[in-house]
């Protein structure tokens, strides 16, 4: 089931697709608001529901889907200006019991599920940034701490982590990032090293580039890449799935409100470009990062070193 960072290697081959379903829901930015905090539970395991009567396997949701804190509401001091949050305030209990209400519906549907939260650590140090990883049957396998912060993230509200993760559902193996995180290209050329199918990048943000930047990637790692973002944030770029060779093949409705994308990864897809993406991509690139030009570079000769002459 579980895999941690290792080098790739031949995997089994039995069934070939998992159908995936990535999730826009409404993300609550206030960790002691416990009304919200109950009510983002709840609209995670309605589209959980929904999910898995659409046939998915995984479901994949936002940063923060029970609770992404504001810095305006966690760390704004009494004349406005940015001070370390104060964790004491946040309704850790609630969170607590949402996550385990999530994990037991997991197991129920026999759905794997991907959530964000803010995850607490031993005081003084402040909480994770974190994608928690529910299996099919029902058990929090494992957890990932986001490992690059934004400045106000990192001063003011939490502590980063410190590793890749790499999680195999049947055969597909997934691989995590957060938010920021994807302008770090280093964190997803090391999950194409990891021989990931799909990294699942959840984010809180506003921000269209950041989609384009994700469809980059599976284009030029030749994976899939899952891209969950609040449903709030929906109307500037929806969440949705990219194929390898960077084409979306199901996203969201862009209108605010809550939805599932879905799409199937297929490593024996026959479609042109996913195919192009996984046998003829991805494997060159990997020779010619592993020595395919050694030896072949001309040494010495005068035409190749002269650079000012035709």
């Amino acid at each position: 089931m579980m895999a941690t960072a290792s080098a790739p290697e031949e995997r089994p081959r039995g069934v070939t697709r998992l159908r995936l379903a990535v999730a826009q829901s409404t993300v609550q930015e206030d960790p002691a608001g416990q009304e919200a905090l109950r009510a983002a539970g709840q609209e995670i395991r309605a589209l959980m529901i929904e999910a898995s009567e659409a046939g998915a396997r995984l479901v994949q949701f936002p940063e923060g889907a029970i609770t992404y804190p504001s810095k305006q509401v966690m760390a704004a001091g009494p004349t406005g200006e940015l001070v370390p949050a104060d964790w004491s305030r946040a309704a850790w209990h609630v969170m607590r019991e949402e996550a385990e209400s999530i994990t037991v519906l997991a197991g129920t549907l026999g759905l794997w599920t991907v959530f964000g939260s803010i995850h607490p650590l031993t005081p003084p140090n402040r909480p994770h940034d974190s994608l928690y990883i529910m299996s099919d049957h029902g058990q929090l396998v494992a957890r990932y701490d986001k490992r690059f912060l934004s400045h106000t993230e990192l001063s003011y509200l939490c502590s980063p982590g410190n590793q890749p993760l790499v999680i195999e559902v049947d055969v597909i193996r997934f691989g995590f990032a957060l938010c920021v995180e994807a302008n770090f290209p280093e964190l997803f050329a090391e999950y194409e090293r990891l021989d990931v199918d799909c990294v699942l990048l959840s984010v809180m943000v506003d921000d269209a580039p950041r989609a384009r930047v994700a469809q980059a990637y599976g284009t030029l790692y030749s994976y899939w890449l899952g891209y969950s973002i609040p449903a709030q944030f929906s109307a500037t770029v929806p969440s949705g799935v990219v194929g390898p060779g960077g084409r979306w093949l199901a996203r969201c409705p862009a209108n605010g409100h809550p939805a599932l994308a879905i799409a199937d990864i297929d490593l024996d897809s026959q479609d042109e470009d996913i195919n192009i993406a996984l046998r003829c991509a991805r494997p060159w690139r990997r020779s010619a990062r592993a020595g395919l030009y050694d030896g072949r570079t001309p040494v010495g000769g005068p035409r190749s070193d002269a650079r000012t002459a035709f």
